[in-house]
């Protein structure tokens, strides 16, 4: 099995796109903005992005955030979003990193895959203790999330807030 974790680029093409579209609206807590819009806006969706990826044009409410695609053997399987540093909202819900696989190919690992790289993103940046949050009745995320060392502070309002040490990190 052949895994690229790819950072979002301007380049982007409809590879990218259907997945996004498959993605739809997002679940248990990702949301995923870009399942409403055409082809057409795809390209400004993705500088976009680009742009907040570098600190550009952010509102109050938004910090730094990088998006990455999951590639297994070259077919994007998921997406990441690794914030850089947290404001007070993301402090008690979101954290450091989101992340969903499309529903197409879930249950195959994907998803432990995707937050293992992810940490590894984080720790490249300068993150080296990283908050991370799931629903409380979303077990898949939970496991994944146990499965690279995340350790449960508390359930927070039906949300499960854990925290992981990268450089505690061990190999799953």
């Amino acid at each position: 099995m052949e895994i690229k974790l790819k950072e979002l680029s301007i380049y982007d093409g409809t590879d990218i796109f259907a997945m996004i579209k498959e993605i739809g609206p997002g679940e248990n807590g990702f949301i995923n903005g870009g399942y409403r819009i055409c082809y057409d806006e795809f390209k400004s969706y993705l500088e976009g992005h680009f742009e907040l990826s570098r600190g550009m044009n952010l509102s109050s409410r938004y910090v730094p955030q990088t998006i990455y695609w999951l590639y297994i053997n070259d077919r994007p399987v998921g997406i990441g979003k690794l914030r850089h540093h947290l404001n007070d909202r993301l402090k008690e819900v979101g954290g450091h990193i989101g992340y969903t696989i499309r529903p197409s190919e879930r249950r195959k690992g994907y998803g432990n895959i995707l937050l293992k790289e992810l940490l590894k993103e984080a720790k490249k940046s300068g993150v080296n203790k990283v908050f991370i949050t799931c629903i409380k009745g979303n077990m898949p995320s939970r496991k994944i999330i146990e499965r690279n060392n995340g350790k449960l502070q508390d359930i927070f309002h039906g949300i499960c807030r854990y925290w992981i040490n990268i450089d505690r990190q061990r190999e799953t």
